[in-house]
């Protein structure tokens, strides 16, 4: 094993032992999502000591709640945000080059059901109106898009857009309401393990600096004389004295302002619920292609094949309580007629659901009457020092999955120039995680199998399966011995050594965080009740778990998952 490899497999409490001893760090991150961890691995890549901890488990609040797209905001035209659009599009394309593991060009059909209509209100919305633009027609969509494509032309990666009329588009996805008058194609991409993401950002974080640290499971339970106290869920208490705190914790950005005794009113999120559908004609009709359209009220919905299984999202409504989100039955009949009115030709049931999610959006706080016109955009306001509190406090307000390099970057400069230090590196180009020398075509994937195989000594099936789920960290999965090497009982995936891999090396609390963040096990449907308590066992065994704590951490996944999740353990 290299250095850089020993250093994902060191015991994770080392570091923070070491940090607590001393007491002193350069700078505390509270909130481990994904702008949290993008700015951890910014700061840790400039020699600044980071301390990065989360209440709960690292990508588990609203970062493991999106659309799963990395995206341009091909919407925010029509509010006037070409800023953001901008640096959307830079960003996808360079998520597309760093992350090409993890991210992947979506060619996007816009179904199109008039001509002209909406150019009146889409320029009533760009010069201030608060109404949105309603059933957007052709004229305008092909304006949109054509400035779409100038954006985006910065690193470009992706071919530009195309219209087609009627006949063509039904030709090609004959599934279409009939009523379309054409339909526009462009490209984004999608994410297929968002939550993986951020762990690897705050790996990638840790191996750029020895000096620095990560807790999750960790409340922060005392601010006073410039020194945070944190108590872990298992283990003692400990304290730091930073020189300065990033506050990241997203929805709780002002619980933990009021914590910190920098008391504020930043955020007023909106909420958003997804369902995944078992629903096979529906994937092979969309063919790799999401569709993104209007539903009858006029909100923005798309459907898209996210690991076999056709994701439809999302609602919008104005919410503040992330401790309670879920997906309302309300939601879901909303989603489902979205998609009916769409598709009149498929059937769309309850029963087809087999997961959804919801999280909260921590947008900017806003008197917007409707929730799609308060801004995706970001900002970084400062609270500074006072006698009470010898350090700054900056809040990561807003922005979104796509953006959160630039956002870690722009944040990171402020930290800089706060510590009179200056950046050493830019993350422009900076691979993430198994990202890093990443096969991007056959050819390259062929030869990447062969030299993994001929040094690992693993078969190549299993290797390529271990490619596409950890990028080029596959080799140091495919290397693990735990001393069984044979499949969870009704996974032709998973292997159990695969598991307690994970378990050793991946900062795992809870069972939860193995099937729903660390893996793609839950929200892909595929868990079983054999596989869960199959992988508990490993758990368990890995972690020194009694048999009481063994049948918690089952009873207590299984209530998450039916609960929260609407799925149903096979």
């Amino acid at each position: 094993m290299s250095s850089s490899e020993a250093k994902f497999t060191e015991n994770p409490a080392g570091r923070l032992a070491a940090m607590a001893g001393t007491g002193e760090v350069d700078v505390v991150i509270l909130g481990a999502g994904i702008n949290g961890a993008g700015l951890f691995r910014d700061l840790c890549a400039q020699g600044v000591s980071c301390l990065i901890v989360d209440k709960a488990d690292f990508g588990s609040g609203t970062s493991a709640a999106p659309s799963r797209l990395i995206h341009g905001g091909l919407k925010y035209l029509e509010t006037g945000e070409f800023g953001l659009v901008a640096q959307s599009t830079l960003e996808r394309n360079l998520l597309l080059k760093n992350a090409p593991h993890y991210v992947s060009p979506l060619p996007t059909v816009i179904p199109i059901f008039s001509w002209s209509k909406g150019m009146l209100a889409a320029l009533r919305t760009l010069f201030g109106s608060t109404s949105a633009p309603r059933s957007r027609g052709a004229v305008l969509i092909k304006i949109g898009l054509m400035i779409y494509d100038f954006y985006g032309s910065r690193n470009q990666v992706m071919p530009r857009h195309r219209m087609v009329g009627r006949r063509q588009a039904l030709s090609g996805m004959p599934a279409l309401n009939p009523s379309i008058v054409a339909t526009g194609t462009y490209y984004d991409a999608k994410i297929s393990h968002p939550e993986r993401l951020v762990l690897e950002l705050i790996l990638d974080g840790r191996q750029a600096n020895a000096a620095s640290a990560s807790a999750n499971y960790t409340a922060l339970v005392k601010s006073a004389d410039g020194v945070l106290t944190f108590q872990p869920e298992n283990g003692a208490a400990f304290s730091v004295r930073p020189k300065l705190v990033v506050n990241a914790a997203g929805p709780w950005i002002d619980d933990v302002n009021e914590l910190l005794g920098a008391p504020s009113k930043m955020i007023g999120g909106t909420k958003g619920s997804h369902v995944l559908l078992k629903h096979d004609e529906l994937v092979k009709s969309l063919a790799g292609r999401m569709l993104y359209f209007e539903a009858d009220d006029g909100r923005i919905c798309l459907i898209y094949d996210y690991l076999g299984l056709a994701l439809v999202g999302s609602t919008d409504i104005k919410a503040d309580n992330p401790d309670a989100v879920r997906c309302e039955p309300d939601e879901v009949e909303y989603l489902l007629d979205s998609v009916r009115t769409l598709l009149p030709g498929m059937a769309f049931e309850r029963g087809q659901i087999v997961y959804a999610y919801s999280g909260i959006r921590p947008l900017p706080a806003s008197d917007a009457s409707l929730p799609g016109l308060i801004s995706r955009d970001h900002s970084a306001p400062v609270t500074e020092p006072d006698r009470n509190r010898p350090f700054a406090v900056i809040s990561l307000v807003g922005g979104k999955w796509t953006t959160f390099r630039g956002f870690a970057e722009e944040v990171a400069d402020t930290v800089l120039g706060r510590l009179q230090r200056s950046r050493k590196v830019t993350t422009q180009a900076m691979p993430i995680g198994g990202g890093r020398d990443f096969p991007t075509n056959a050819a390259a994937r062929a030869s990447w199998l062969a030299l993994a195989h001929s040094k690992t000594g693993a078969e190549e099936r299993r290797l390529d399966a271990l490619l596409s789920r950890y990028g080029t960290r596959a080799t140091q999965i495919a290397t693990h011995g735990s001393g069984d090497e044979g499949r969870l009982p009704d996974s032709e995936s998973y292997s159990k050594s695969e598991i307690d891999y994970i378990v050793r090396n991946e900062f795992v609390e809870h069972l939860a965080d193995i099937v729903m963040r660390r893996s793609t096990l839950a929200i892909s449907a595929s868990l079983t009740g054999r596989d869960l308590q199959a992988i508990a066992a490993i758990a368990g065994q890995a972690l020194g778990w009694s048999a009481g704590r063994l049948a918690r951490e089952v009873e207590a996944a299984i209530v998450e998952l039916e609960d929260r999740n609407l799925m149903r353990l096979g």
